[in-house]
Protein backbone atom coordinates (compact mmCIF):
# COMPACT_ATOMS: atom_id res chain seq x y z
CA UNK A 1 0.00 0.00 0.00
CA UNK A 2 2.74 2.18 0.56
CA UNK A 3 4.02 1.74 -2.84
CA UNK A 4 0.74 2.79 -3.90
CA UNK A 5 0.29 5.87 -1.96
CA UNK A 6 4.37 7.10 -2.59
CA UNK A 7 4.40 8.92 -6.20
CA UNK A 8 6.61 6.83 -8.08
CA UNK A 9 8.84 8.86 -10.70
CA UNK A 10 10.65 7.96 -13.81
CA UNK A 11 14.59 7.88 -12.82
CA UNK A 12 13.32 5.68 -9.53
CA UNK A 13 14.46 2.05 -10.03
CA UNK A 14 12.53 -0.69 -8.22
CA UNK A 15 12.90 -4.49 -7.77
CA UNK A 16 10.92 -6.86 -9.66
CA UNK A 17 9.33 -7.38 -6.00
CA UNK A 18 8.15 -3.79 -5.38
CA UNK A 19 6.53 -3.84 -9.00
CA UNK A 20 4.94 -7.13 -7.92
CA UNK A 21 3.26 -5.57 -5.04
CA UNK A 22 2.50 -2.57 -6.62
CA UNK A 23 0.15 -4.25 -9.16
CA UNK A 24 -1.43 -6.59 -6.54
CA UNK A 25 -2.28 -3.59 -4.64
CA UNK A 26 -3.77 -1.95 -7.51
CA UNK A 27 -5.79 -4.67 -8.58
CA UNK A 28 -6.81 -5.36 -4.96
CA UNK A 29 -8.16 -1.57 -5.33
CA UNK A 30 -10.01 -2.57 -8.65
CA UNK A 31 -11.55 -5.53 -7.03
CA UNK A 32 -12.47 -3.99 -4.05
CA UNK A 33 -14.33 -1.35 -6.06
CA UNK A 34 -16.18 -3.68 -8.36
CA UNK A 35 -17.33 -5.62 -5.12
CA UNK A 36 -18.65 -2.31 -3.61
CA UNK A 37 -20.13 -0.52 -6.46
CA UNK A 38 -21.75 -4.09 -7.51
CA UNK A 39 -23.77 -4.07 -4.28
CA UNK A 40 -24.74 -0.77 -5.09
CA UNK A 41 -25.91 -1.77 -8.61
CA UNK A 42 -27.84 -4.79 -6.82
CA UNK A 43 -29.13 -2.69 -4.67
CA UNK A 44 -30.98 -0.42 -7.26
CA UNK A 45 -31.08 -2.84 -9.59
CA UNK A 46 -34.63 -2.25 -10.57
CA UNK A 47 -34.02 1.21 -11.77
CA UNK A 48 -30.97 -0.48 -13.99
CA UNK A 49 -33.46 -3.15 -15.57
CA UNK A 50 -35.62 -0.21 -16.30
CA UNK A 51 -33.07 1.77 -18.03
CA UNK A 52 -32.10 -1.35 -20.44
CA UNK A 53 -35.67 -2.09 -21.45
CA UNK A 54 -36.73 1.67 -21.86
CA UNK A 55 -35.76 1.13 -25.84
CA UNK A 56 -37.25 -1.88 -26.08
CA UNK A 57 -40.77 -0.43 -24.84
CA UNK A 58 -40.35 2.58 -26.25
CA UNK A 59 -38.94 1.28 -29.82
CA UNK A 60 -41.35 -1.65 -30.54
CA UNK A 61 -45.17 -1.44 -31.37
CA UNK A 62 -45.27 -5.30 -32.35
CA UNK A 63 -48.33 -6.25 -30.41
CA UNK A 64 -50.20 -3.09 -32.16
CA UNK A 65 -50.05 -4.07 -35.92
CA UNK A 66 -48.77 -8.19 -35.40
CA UNK A 67 -51.05 -10.95 -36.44
CA UNK A 68 -49.83 -12.94 -33.89
CA UNK A 69 -51.30 -14.32 -30.70
CA UNK A 70 -49.39 -12.26 -28.43
CA UNK A 71 -50.65 -9.03 -30.54
CA UNK A 72 -54.37 -10.29 -30.90
CA UNK A 73 -54.57 -10.82 -26.93
CA UNK A 74 -53.20 -7.69 -26.49
CA UNK A 75 -55.58 -6.05 -29.37
CA UNK A 76 -58.45 -7.84 -27.96
CA UNK A 77 -57.59 -6.20 -24.28
CA UNK A 78 -58.25 -2.88 -25.36
CA UNK A 79 -61.21 -3.45 -27.68
CA UNK A 80 -63.15 -5.22 -24.61
CA UNK A 81 -62.16 -2.09 -22.46
CA UNK A 82 -63.42 0.01 -25.04
CA UNK A 83 -66.67 -2.12 -25.29
CA UNK A 84 -67.18 -1.72 -21.50
CA UNK A 85 -66.86 1.94 -21.13
CA UNK A 86 -69.11 2.30 -23.65
CA UNK A 87 -71.42 0.11 -22.38
CA UNK A 88 -71.08 2.22 -18.70
CA UNK A 89 -72.11 5.08 -21.26
CA UNK A 90 -75.19 3.95 -22.61
CA UNK A 91 -76.79 3.02 -19.46
CA UNK A 92 -75.62 5.93 -17.32
CA UNK A 93 -77.67 7.60 -20.20
CA UNK A 94 -81.13 5.01 -19.75
CA UNK A 95 -80.77 5.85 -16.26
CA UNK A 96 -81.61 9.64 -16.53
CA UNK A 97 -84.40 8.34 -19.46
CA UNK A 98 -87.87 9.08 -17.88
CA UNK A 99 -89.54 6.34 -20.61
CA UNK A 100 -87.24 3.81 -18.66
CA UNK A 101 -89.06 2.09 -16.21
CA UNK A 102 -87.81 1.92 -12.29
CA UNK A 103 -87.34 -1.94 -11.88
CA UNK A 104 -84.98 -1.53 -14.92
CA UNK A 105 -83.33 1.69 -13.88
CA UNK A 106 -82.91 -0.52 -10.68
CA UNK A 107 -80.91 -3.07 -12.77
CA UNK A 108 -78.95 -0.94 -15.03
CA UNK A 109 -77.80 1.22 -11.58
CA UNK A 110 -76.85 -2.63 -10.53
CA UNK A 111 -74.29 -3.43 -13.60
CA UNK A 112 -73.04 0.15 -14.49
CA UNK A 113 -70.11 -0.20 -11.53
CA UNK A 114 -69.69 -3.62 -12.21
CA UNK A 115 -68.99 -2.34 -16.07
CA UNK A 116 -66.81 0.53 -14.62
CA UNK A 117 -64.79 -1.69 -12.83
CA UNK A 118 -64.52 -3.96 -15.61
CA UNK A 119 -63.27 -1.49 -17.46
CA UNK A 120 -60.98 0.02 -15.03
CA UNK A 121 -59.37 -3.50 -14.56
CA UNK A 122 -58.06 -3.15 -18.56
CA UNK A 123 -55.26 -1.77 -19.75
CA UNK A 124 -56.24 1.60 -21.34
CA UNK A 125 -53.35 0.80 -24.26
CA UNK A 126 -51.22 -1.93 -25.50
CA UNK A 127 -49.51 -2.95 -22.86
CA UNK A 128 -45.47 -2.16 -22.93
CA UNK A 129 -43.17 -5.06 -24.36
CA UNK A 130 -40.63 -6.02 -21.31
CA UNK A 131 -37.78 -8.84 -22.11
CA UNK A 132 -39.01 -12.67 -20.82
CA UNK A 133 -37.84 -15.41 -18.64
CA UNK A 134 -38.05 -19.44 -19.48
CA UNK A 135 -35.60 -21.16 -16.70
CA UNK A 136 -36.45 -21.42 -12.94
CA UNK A 137 -33.35 -18.99 -11.96
CA UNK A 138 -33.06 -16.72 -15.00
CA UNK A 139 -35.00 -13.51 -13.24
CA UNK A 140 -32.05 -13.63 -10.55
CA UNK A 141 -29.23 -14.47 -13.07
CA UNK A 142 -30.15 -12.24 -15.87
CA UNK A 143 -30.50 -9.73 -13.05
CA UNK A 144 -27.05 -10.10 -11.69
CA UNK A 145 -25.86 -10.14 -15.32
CA UNK A 146 -26.94 -6.58 -16.21
CA UNK A 147 -25.55 -5.71 -12.30
CA UNK A 148 -22.11 -6.94 -13.02
CA UNK A 149 -22.33 -5.12 -16.99
CA UNK A 150 -23.32 -2.11 -14.76
CA UNK A 151 -20.56 -2.39 -12.14
CA UNK A 152 -17.84 -2.40 -15.22
CA UNK A 153 -19.05 0.48 -16.56
CA UNK A 154 -18.96 2.43 -13.33
CA UNK A 155 -16.07 1.43 -12.15
CA UNK A 156 -14.36 1.65 -15.44
CA UNK A 157 -13.10 5.44 -14.36
CA UNK A 158 -11.20 3.92 -11.57
CA UNK A 159 -9.74 0.84 -12.65
CA UNK A 160 -7.80 2.81 -16.00
CA UNK A 161 -6.74 5.02 -13.73
CA UNK A 162 -5.15 2.57 -11.73
CA UNK A 163 -4.18 1.10 -14.81
CA UNK A 164 -2.82 4.42 -15.94
CA UNK A 165 -0.88 5.39 -12.17
CA UNK A 166 0.53 1.79 -12.96
CA UNK A 167 2.31 3.09 -16.38
CA UNK A 168 2.72 5.78 -16.04
CA UNK A 169 6.21 6.18 -14.17
CA UNK A 170 7.54 4.46 -17.62
CA UNK A 171 6.88 7.32 -19.60
CA UNK A 172 9.51 9.85 -19.92
CA UNK A 173 8.57 13.62 -18.96
CA UNK A 174 8.25 13.58 -23.50
CA UNK A 175 5.91 10.67 -23.83
CA UNK A 176 3.87 11.69 -20.86
CA UNK A 177 3.09 14.51 -22.53
CA UNK A 178 1.87 12.99 -25.43
CA UNK A 179 -0.03 10.07 -23.25
CA UNK A 180 -1.51 12.05 -20.97
CA UNK A 181 -3.87 13.88 -23.35
CA UNK A 182 -4.34 10.32 -25.22
CA UNK A 183 -5.62 8.60 -21.99
CA UNK A 184 -7.64 11.70 -20.49
CA UNK A 185 -9.94 11.32 -24.50
CA UNK A 186 -10.96 7.60 -24.19
CA UNK A 187 -13.37 7.90 -21.46
CA UNK A 188 -14.83 11.01 -22.74
CA UNK A 189 -15.05 9.15 -26.02
CA UNK A 190 -16.07 6.00 -24.97
CA UNK A 191 -19.09 7.90 -22.58
CA UNK A 192 -20.59 9.97 -25.63
CA UNK A 193 -19.78 6.45 -27.80
CA UNK A 194 -22.66 4.71 -24.87
CA UNK A 195 -25.30 7.51 -24.90
CA UNK A 196 -24.90 7.59 -28.89
CA UNK A 197 -25.76 4.31 -28.51
CA UNK A 198 -28.25 4.16 -25.99
CA UNK A 199 -30.29 6.89 -27.54
CA UNK A 200 -29.73 6.72 -31.08
CA UNK A 201 -28.88 3.24 -32.34
CA UNK A 202 -30.43 0.95 -29.69
CA UNK A 203 -34.18 2.22 -30.91
CA UNK A 204 -34.07 1.66 -34.11
CA UNK A 205 -32.28 -1.31 -33.85
CA UNK A 206 -34.23 -2.74 -31.91
CA UNK A 207 -37.83 -1.79 -33.87
CA UNK A 208 -36.15 -2.64 -37.19
CA UNK A 209 -35.39 -6.41 -36.03
CA UNK A 210 -38.26 -7.07 -33.13
CA UNK A 211 -41.23 -5.71 -36.11
CA UNK A 212 -39.77 -7.25 -39.36
CA UNK A 213 -42.04 -9.74 -40.30
CA UNK A 214 -43.78 -9.84 -37.16
CA UNK A 215 -47.17 -10.42 -39.30
CA UNK A 216 -46.04 -13.67 -39.29
CA UNK A 217 -44.47 -14.61 -35.54
CA UNK A 218 -45.31 -14.73 -32.10
CA UNK A 219 -41.96 -12.01 -31.41
CA UNK A 220 -40.70 -12.79 -27.60
CA UNK A 221 -37.36 -11.62 -26.89
CA UNK A 222 -35.75 -13.63 -23.81
CA UNK A 223 -33.99 -11.03 -21.33
CA UNK A 224 -30.52 -13.08 -21.61
CA UNK A 225 -30.70 -12.51 -25.18
CA UNK A 226 -31.49 -9.08 -24.92
CA UNK A 227 -29.56 -7.85 -21.93
CA UNK A 228 -26.51 -9.71 -23.99
CA UNK A 229 -27.23 -7.60 -27.12
CA UNK A 230 -27.86 -4.29 -25.77
CA UNK A 231 -24.90 -4.06 -23.76
CA UNK A 232 -22.66 -5.49 -27.05
CA UNK A 233 -23.97 -2.90 -28.95
CA UNK A 234 -23.64 -0.06 -26.66
CA UNK A 235 -19.97 -1.80 -25.87
CA UNK A 236 -19.66 -1.72 -29.44
CA UNK A 237 -20.58 2.11 -30.01
CA UNK A 238 -18.13 2.96 -27.18
CA UNK A 239 -15.17 1.51 -28.43
CA UNK A 240 -15.99 2.61 -32.36
CA UNK A 241 -16.00 6.06 -30.66
CA UNK A 242 -12.10 6.07 -29.68
CA UNK A 243 -11.37 5.94 -33.38
CA UNK A 244 -9.13 9.33 -32.65
CA UNK A 245 -7.47 8.13 -30.06
CA UNK A 246 -6.28 5.09 -31.95
CA UNK A 247 -5.13 7.18 -34.93
CA UNK A 248 -4.09 9.82 -33.09
CA UNK A 249 -1.85 7.72 -31.28
CA UNK A 250 -0.35 5.70 -34.76
CA UNK A 251 0.58 9.24 -36.10
CA UNK A 252 2.23 9.25 -33.15
CA UNK A 253 4.19 6.30 -33.43
CA UNK A 254 4.87 7.50 -36.80
CA UNK A 255 3.01 4.68 -38.56
CA UNK A 256 0.69 6.81 -40.37
CA UNK A 257 -0.05 10.94 -40.99
CA UNK A 258 -3.18 13.48 -41.64
CA UNK A 259 -1.73 13.08 -45.36
CA UNK A 260 -2.34 9.43 -45.47
CA UNK A 261 -5.83 9.65 -44.39
CA UNK A 262 -6.46 11.97 -46.76
CA UNK A 263 -5.30 10.03 -49.79
CA UNK A 264 -6.95 6.54 -48.63
CA UNK A 265 -10.42 7.85 -47.32
CA UNK A 266 -12.00 5.77 -50.12
CA UNK A 267 -10.58 2.33 -48.97
CA UNK A 268 -11.60 4.07 -45.11
CA UNK A 269 -15.17 4.19 -45.97
CA UNK A 270 -15.25 0.81 -47.20
CA UNK A 271 -13.54 -0.36 -44.24
CA UNK A 272 -16.13 1.58 -41.89
CA UNK A 273 -18.87 0.01 -43.81
CA UNK A 274 -17.57 -3.55 -42.88
CA UNK A 275 -16.84 -2.53 -39.31
CA UNK A 276 -20.31 -1.09 -39.38
CA UNK A 277 -21.96 -4.21 -40.45
CA UNK A 278 -20.28 -6.97 -38.47
CA UNK A 279 -21.53 -4.51 -35.46
CA UNK A 280 -24.25 -6.12 -33.22
CA UNK A 281 -27.95 -5.73 -35.28
CA UNK A 282 -26.64 -7.20 -38.27
CA UNK A 283 -29.53 -4.69 -39.56
CA UNK A 284 -29.29 -1.65 -42.34
CA UNK A 285 -30.60 0.88 -39.57
CA UNK A 286 -28.10 0.23 -37.21
CA UNK A 287 -25.29 0.00 -39.77
CA UNK A 288 -26.11 3.50 -41.11
CA UNK A 289 -26.34 5.15 -37.78
CA UNK A 290 -23.12 3.43 -36.68
CA UNK A 291 -21.28 4.68 -40.23
CA UNK A 292 -22.14 8.35 -39.70
CA UNK A 293 -20.32 9.14 -36.63
CA UNK A 294 -17.57 6.77 -37.67
CA UNK A 295 -17.53 8.66 -40.82
CA UNK A 296 -17.48 11.91 -38.94
CA UNK A 297 -15.05 10.60 -36.11
CA UNK A 298 -12.59 9.99 -38.98
CA UNK A 299 -13.11 13.64 -40.18
CA UNK A 300 -11.92 14.68 -36.98
CA UNK A 301 -9.33 12.56 -36.79
CA UNK A 302 -7.96 13.89 -39.87
CA UNK A 303 -8.10 17.59 -38.43
CA UNK A 304 -6.47 16.11 -35.14
CA UNK A 305 -3.67 14.30 -36.98
CA UNK A 306 -3.33 17.84 -38.97
CA UNK A 307 -2.78 20.02 -36.22
CA UNK A 308 -0.28 17.11 -34.56
CA UNK A 309 1.99 16.93 -37.22
CA UNK A 310 1.74 20.80 -37.69
CA UNK A 311 2.77 21.26 -33.56
CA UNK A 312 5.78 18.52 -34.49
CA UNK A 313 7.01 20.40 -37.87
CA UNK A 314 6.91 23.21 -35.64
CA UNK A 315 9.43 22.05 -33.00
CA UNK A 316 11.24 20.55 -35.56
CA UNK A 317 10.23 16.84 -34.32
CA UNK A 318 9.92 13.72 -36.36
CA UNK A 319 6.91 11.93 -35.97
CA UNK A 320 7.80 9.18 -33.52
CA UNK A 321 6.89 8.25 -29.81
CA UNK A 322 9.62 6.06 -28.12
CA UNK A 323 7.63 3.30 -26.17
CA UNK A 324 8.42 3.09 -22.43
CA UNK A 325 11.78 2.06 -21.34
CA UNK A 326 12.86 2.55 -25.08
CA UNK A 327 15.10 5.47 -26.40
CA UNK A 328 14.21 8.52 -27.72
CA UNK A 329 14.15 8.91 -31.39
CA UNK A 330 14.04 12.88 -32.31
CA UNK A 331 15.45 14.36 -35.39
CA UNK A 332 15.80 18.10 -36.56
Amino acid sequence: MATVLKPIAHDDRLSVVDHLDELRTRLIICVVTLVVVGGVCFWQNGPLLNFLNKPLKDSTNQSTKGNGRLAQAAQAQTTVRSGFVAMDTITRALQADPAISAATKQALAQQGPRLAAAAAALPRTTPKRVPITTGVGEPFTATLTVVAYFALLFSLPLILYQAYAFLLPAFSPRERKVAMPLMLMVPVLFVAGVAFGYYLVLPPAISFLQNFNNTNFDVLIQAKDYYRFSVMALLATGLIFQLPVGLLALDVAGILNARTLIRHWRYAVVGIAVVAAIMPGVDPVSTLLLMVPMLLLYGLSIVLLTIADRRRGDRGEVAAFSWPGGDDHEES
